[in-house]
């Protein structure tokens, strides 16, 4: 009589730790060509997209765990020469109710000066179909070296934040208007690497990320070679008034540095929990103690947590590969 009670109690308990138990992730999410990642999430699904240098790809599952098996299509490949190859960084943007990606392309081989950046116009669904819509000019500078788009929202409004040149040869942040998804207006820096962590090997800004947090704006940003250890995060922080003007913004850092292994933790993303109540960074990282900038980066993703005053950013470290993660509800 007493097993007949406990029979269903037991079998309750057992299921509840299956849940548990599947309600957790392991890193890596991606452990080959996994640099470079963003993530969105969007109508039951998280879409995973990385480098992998001669096409773009998206992957899709109902879990980060999920990502791990999910078959990544191909949605976009070109044989131009002049954006055939050398595909980095894209991601997907929604605006007005369509999905874009953008993303860096250039020249074949290991000349990287034809490197700029174009947009793939989609649909409803990060996962329909895409076509190209064309590259992205800043009115001023309708030609310049330029990588690692991103789209920044401020007040309804859009900008697009990008890494190129500076007048000072220093590969910087710049930020241009958008009048569309597809159009830019003037471009103005807005970050160079002055900071000694800003400069390990070589001076860089790269890769920005927007961040939004009960009212503040920030963008993340990748600074230092990438083929170094000291490959980290800074941060930009929106002070009000113009957005353009580098005055308007204050930068801290570095914020995510190497740890437990991981060496070089950057270029990284932000997206929401399906509930909105938790943020969660994806970021790559590598095994490699020297930095490295290839396909052996590997996709990291887990939760940010903030301060007291509730818009801080506690970054906290690159977490170890034996830690359970949370799945985002």
């Amino acid at each position: 009589m007493r097993l007949s009670i406990l029979a269903p109690i037991l079998s309750v308990i057992s299921l509840s730790g299956i849940v548990d138990a599947a309600a957790t992730f392991k890193n890596p999410i991606k452990s080959y060509d996994g640099s470079d990642p963003h993530m969105v999430y969007d109508n039951g699904y998280f879409y995973l997209l990385t480098t992998t240098w001669t096409n773009v790809q998206i992957a899709r599952a109902t879990s980060i765990n999920a990502l791990k098996s999910a078959s990544p299509k191909v949605v976009y490949s070109d044989s131009t020469s002049t954006r055939c190859c050398n595909v980095w960084a894209p991601e997907v943007h929604k605006i007005s109710g369509k999905w874009w990606i953008y993303y860096t392309a250039g020249l074949s081989g290991s000349d990287l000066g034809g490197q700029r950046i174009h947009v793939l116009e989609g649909g409803s669904s990060p996962w329909n179909s895409y076509k190209y819509k064309g590259q992205l000019k800043a009115t001023n500078a309708p030609d310049a070296w330029s990588i690692d788009g991103t789209v920044l929202t401020v007040n309804g409004a859009l900008y697009f934040v990008y890494s190129s040149f500076s007048p000072n040869n220093l590969q910087s942040l710049y930020i241009a208007p958008m009048s569309n998804a597809y159009t830019l207006g003037s471009r103005s820096l807005l970050s160079e690497p002055t900071n000694s962590w800003e400069r390990v090997s070589t001076p860089v800004n790269e890769g920005p990320a927007p961040l939004y947090k009960n009212g503040v704006t920030y963008l993340a940003f990748s600074a230092s070679f990438c083929w170094s250890p000291s490959y980290s995060l800074g941060l930009l922080k929106y002070n009000g008034g113009t957005v353009t003007s580098a005055s308007s913004w204050t930068k801290t850092g570095p914020h995510f540095t190497s740890a437990n292994g991981h060496y070089g933790p950057g270029h990284n993303g932000f997206f929401n929990s399906p509930d909105g109540l938790t943020t969660y960074n994806v970021y790559h990282a590598t095994a490699n103690s020297n930095g490295a900038c290839d396909g052996n980066r590997y996709t990291m993703v887990q939760p940010l947590y903030f301060h007291s005053d509730g818009v801080t950013p506690n970054w906290g470290v690159p977490r170890a590969f034996s830690d359970n993660i949370p799945e985002p509800l």
